[in-house]
């Protein structure tokens, strides 16, 4: 069996790009970027004020000057205006380019106006260049603002919008057929039978995956059966980038999935990982390329193997730049004896000491999905430990930051 960290690489190193597009501005949030965003203009383009007031000469407040002729009036987005004596000034908005010839704001609040005249209250002592936020001071013209792999949020598109692009390349977003396998599965509003359990695994798994922004991603239920497997993930195969099955994969008799996929041309890359849950997974990639995944149907199993190795190897195919490790320390002491790496669902909190603590959340065996609900993630044990005293520094996997 493949260690965590060997399927890890395995898939990695296996899944394809799935290339680019480009999208509308307004419609690029959440989308992955796949070009740099360089700046139009330097920013602030120009010098630009960033109190209502007035605009001075600093030199002539140096010089004993306290009260000033009122020129004019500049607002936000007015041609430049210039000062045309020492002893003047302009009315100012904040927003607006800074008056030529002046090199100081003074806020409105600190100065009287009547009879066209402006005058500094006595206490009030100006700097030279205060309210002004300089040209460039944030970027040059050119400078690259977002990079690639960046997922765009909100205040991306302002950015983007900023820097004069009506449209941004961004990562394709790759077909997905979730698929559920199962005689027992009988779909939500459908009478149910003693002997039959509920199909949660699916729409779970859409759910996962459409949150992270695949949301070209559609879901069925095919039964156990060889024939009916073999002809309909053929189709699938034919019209998807990447297939998410669950359950049919372990060692039973009625588990015909990875035979079914290999009599299609998938190649198997492997088959088990030594972890719990999900140790039967198996991952291969089909004649054209198509990634899939086959996980095992428990329902821990099936989220947890989904969150570990499917969502990451979308996102790096996505071109979605690498995020750092997180870790927490575990709140209690944790005891686990089998020779694999256990995947423990957490609650996350911080101490006094503004550390992440973990706080263990077992599940009364891999099919208890219900006490998944309020975890924040899993934390990674290590196969090569089975005690871990409280305090322990391990990976921590949250559910919603692969």
């Amino acid at each position: 069996m493949l260690t965590v960290a060997q399927a890890s690489a395995e898939i990695l190193s296996a899944v394809h790009d799935f290339g680019t597009e480009p999208v509308g501005v307004d419609r690029a949030c959440g989308r992955i970027l796949r070009q740099t965003v360089a700046a139009e203009r330097d920013q602030p383009p120009f010098d630009r004020v960033t109190m209502d007031g007035i605009a001075i000469s600093y030199d002539a407040y140096a010089a004993g000057a306290r009260s000033f002729t009122i020129q004019g009036t500049q607002h936000a987005g007015d041609p430049v205006q210039s000062l045309t004596g020492a002893d003047g000034c302009i009315e100012i908005m904040t927003g607006a380019m800074r008056p030529e010839g002046t090199d100081c704001i003074v806020p409105v609040e600190r100065i009287s106006v009547e009879d066209g005249m402006a005058v500094l209250h006595d206490d009030y002592m100006p700097e030279r260049s205060q309210f002004i936020h300089a040209r460039g001071s944030d970027h040059a013209e050119g400078h690259a603002v977002i990079q690639p792999g960046q997922v765009i949020a909100p205040m991306d598109v302002a950015i983007i919008a900023s820097c004069g692009l009506t449209e941004v390349e961004v990562a394709g977003i790759p077909k997905v057929a979730v698929i559920s396998t199962g005689n027992e599965l009988v779909p939500p509003g459908i009478a149910i039978e003693p002997h039959q359990i509920r199909l949660s695994n699916g729409p779970a798994l859409v759910a996962m995956l459409t949150s992270r922004g695949f949301s070209n991603t559609t879901h069925e239920h095919l039964p156990d059966e060889p024939a009916t497997l073999e002809k309909r993930l053929g189709e699938l195969l034919a019209v998807s980038d990447v297939l998410v099955l669950s359950g049919g994969v372990s060692m039973g008799k009625a588990d015909f999935v990875p035979q079914v996929l290999t009599d299609l041309g998938v190649k198997v890359a492997f088959h088990k990982i030594s972890q719990r849950p999900g140790k039967p997974m198996w991952f291969g990639i089909g004649p054209e390329g198509q990634a899939v995944f086959a996980l095992p149907g428990n329902p821990v199993s099936t989220l947890v193997c989904c969150r570990q190795y499917v969502l990451p190897a979308l996102l790096q195919a996505s071109g979605r730049a690498t995020v750092a490790v997180d870790y927490a320390v575990l709140e209690t002491d944790v005891e686990f004896r089998p020779a694999l790496t256990c995947f423990m669902p957490v609650r996350v909190a911080s101490d006094e000491d503004g550390r992440t603590t973990a706080k263990p959340v077992p599940t009364n065996t891999s099919g208890d999905f219900a006490s998944l609900t309020g975890t924040d993630g899993y934390v990674e044990l290590e196969k090569e430990t089975s005690i871990f005293p409280a305090g322990t520094a391990v990976q921590l996997h949250r559910w919603d930051r692969p």
